[in-house]
């Protein structure tokens, strides 16, 4: 099994249907769930929390709201995918696509914090860890070519959580630029 978080930064990019495609083809040989970003619908929430001041519990509550609400585009945008609800579906996976739906059970987990420390980057590693996956892929727009995991957060590739989470449990990780289409195996920058 394979975790795929396809950044909310792909929400405008022709590429973000080529690869829901090469998703789907690479699930017909083992089970693929997209962990989707938030894209422009954490944007909103962040733009609100700084207009109404409402609480981090709030906005993190509402940011994993706008990953479901992604995950409810790319769900409709590859129809031959299975919304997947965890931990509410805790069995063995079978090969095919899967979109994870965050809900609301996720914000009782102690390892994420309520915070903009923690975005889809460490949920995607947390559902990761929790799933045995074998691997985690990130799909990202960004143009930082390093492999390390500090200087990945320090230019905001990743959110802060992730390094705490990763040393805790690690899961072989690998980032792609999203027009680096060449999936599997192991084309991508693998973190450390």
């Amino acid at each position: 099994m394979r975790i795929i978080k396809l950044g909310g930064s792909l929400f405008h990019t022709p590429e973000l249907r080529q690869w829901l495609e090469l998703l789907d083809s690479a699930s017909q040989q083992e089970p693929v769930v997209i962990v989707p970003g938030g894209g422009p619908f954490a944007d909103e929430v962040r733009h609100a929390q700084r207009l109404h001041r409402f609480s981090d519990d709030t906005a993190h509550h509402m940011a994993i709201l706008a990953m479901a609400q992604f995950g409810l585009l790319l769900a409709d945008l590859a129809p031959q995918s299975q919304p997947f609800y965890y931990p509410q579906h805790n069995n063995e996976l079978e090969n095919g696509l899967h979109v994870w739906l965050p809900e609301r059970s996720v914000l009782g987990v102690g390892a994420l914090p309520h915070s903009w420390d923690i975005s889809s980057d460490s949920l995607a590693l947390w559902l990761s860890q929790q799933l045995h996956a074998k691997e985690l892929v990130m799909i990202k727009r960004s143009t930082v070519v390093s492999s390390r995991i500090k200087s990945l957060i320090e230019h905001g590739v990743l959110d802060k959580g992730f390094k705490h989470l990763y040393e805790e449990q690690p899961v072989q990780t690998q980032l792609f630029h999203f027009q680096q289409q060449a999936l599997f195996p192991d084309k991508g920058l693998v973190l450390r």
